[in-house]
């Protein structure tokens, strides 16, 4: 299960947003943005933001556009 600041970042990035502007959009810094995408890699076992936001979608976390 991702954190509630994962699933933020997560739609975010899902949205194209960039890790600087993804960072700006929640006031944290764009190490933090790096540091939560490596968790939520690791915890949906992906490799890819396209692999992650699917995996997002499947689980009913995102809507598909």
């Amino acid at each position: 299960a991702l954190s509630t600041r994962e699933r933020e970042v997560l739609l975010a990035l899902a949205r194209g947003y960039t890790y600087g502007e993804t960072a700006e959009l929640l006031h944290i810094s764009p190490h933090t943005v790096g540091d939560h995408v490596k968790k939520i890699y690791s915890k949906l076992a992906v490799r890819s933001r396209a692999e992650a936001v699917f995996e997002a979608v499947q689980a009913g976390w995102l809507s598909p556009r």
